[in-house]
């Protein structure tokens, strides 16, 4: 599974068991929530001059008591471990500070005292850092925590927002189509209210998860841009809920959920 960062500073694979967790706002936490072999964690740093990384490498080998220099794929690391122990059991923190001109990359992966750290030497091998004159990134890859996040809050709101206005239960099936646009057609939302507009796109692409096996949320980086989307399984086909609705409106035209539900099923339906 490929991981890149916000703002496209670094990119890693990580085992297609594994999962990004919720961190710390500057830290990114992955580890197997089935089998747990140990957490891994990654922060990037952004320093002044094209030196930075190496000057952070230079100063945990002198700073750091115990650190070493260790290559771990073509990355150059400084190295060091820290046990502790933790309702009875003894762990081990494994740190690499590495990193790329002037972005400087902290990787740790904390396990059981004893338990390998291959997985962790994996990812830090499979580790890209954005150099400056590397060009802006355009991919689609599993839906990370910041987008599940825009996601939840915006579905949130928009389910409130229905709730109230049809005093009805909305299960996020097919049948709720029809409340969403009874709402879009209220008017009671302006061409102006952009947030209000995606957030019933966002809700609508919670249905089309719902409705269609195969369909799930993802994260698009397109250069500067970074959002939520649909893609149905590993084809080309995509759904982008952000703007399904906004770009309509925003133009003066009329959007129809049901005859666009319609569309997009048989767009699936044609690839099975």
């Amino acid at each position: 599974m490929k991981y890149i960062s916000p703002g496209s500073w670094f990119s890693l694979e990580y085992p297609s068991d594994w999962r990004e967790f919720e961190d710390t706002e500057d830290s990114f936490l992955f580890y197997n929530p089935d089998k747990w072999c140990g957490n891994f964690r990654i922060s990037a740093f952004l320093g002044e001059n094209n030196s930075y990384a190496k000057e952070c490498i230079d100063y945990e080998l002198s700073h750091t008591p115990g650190t070493r220099r260790q290559k771990v794929g073509n990355w150059e690391c400084a190295y060091s471990t820290e046990n502790f122990q933790e309702n009875g059991v003894w762990y081990t923190s494994h740190l690499w500070v590495t990193g790329k001109d002037s972005v400087s990359v902290e990787c740790s992966f904390t396990v059981a005292k004893g338990e390998s750290i291959k997985p962790a030497e994996a990812i830090i091998a499979s580790l890209w850092v954005r150099g400056k004159d590397d060009k802006p990134l355009h991919e689609v890859i599993p839906v990370r925590v910041l987008e599940i996040d825009v996601i939840n809050e915006s579905f949130d709101w928009a389910v409130s927002t229905i709730k109230k206005q049809l005093t009805k239960d909305f299960t996020s099936s097919e049948a709720d189509i029809q409340n969403i646009q009874k709402v879009i057609d209220s008017g009671k939302f302006n061409k102006s209210q952009r947030q209000a507009w995606e957030s019933f796109g966002i809700t609508f692409g919670t249905i089309l998860v719902n409705e269609m096996d195969g369909m799930d949320w993802v994260t698009v980086i397109d250069g500067q841009k970074e959002f939520p989307a649909l893609r149905f399984a590993d084809t080309d086909l995509m759904v982008y809920p952000l703007s399904l609705i906004w770009n309509k409106v925003r133009n003066g035209e009329t959007c129809d959920l049901k005859k666009e539900f319609i569309r997009i099923k048989g767009e699936v339906e044609a690839l099975l």
